[in-house]
């Protein structure tokens, strides 16, 4: 299943659970710690940046695999990060294709 296609689903139903690799969470919470020490920003001032607890920075940047979606997004809006969803099927989404199912 393609990563867009489960960011979908838990954008529908949002008490499904959906599992991406151990690897990118972890590299995204690379990602958000880098951004966070370039800002010059402690962990309990992005938190209050970002609107969420400190303890959600802290395993954003740890790779806990349980943050809700909404929460990493606040994060990633407060670093001004953004997130981009690719796959083979996205011109014909962007074309007015999309499943409606």
């Amino acid at each position: 299943m393609l990563l867009f296609d489960l960011i979908l689903i838990l954008i529908k139903f949002t008490v499904m659970a959906v599992k991406i690799g151990s690897e990118k969470i972890q590299e995204i919470g690379r990602i958000v710690q880098f951004h966070r020490k370039e800002a010059g920003l402690s962990r309990i001032d992005l938190a209050d940046i970002a609107g969420v607890g400190k303890t959600v920075v802290y395993d954003i940047e740890n790779g806990k695999e349980t943050v809700r979606l909404k929460t990493l997004f606040n994060v990633l809006g407060a670093l001004n990060i953004s997130l981009s969803l690719n796959s083979p099927l996205m011109d014909r989404f962007k074309g007015g294709n999309d499943a409606q199912s």
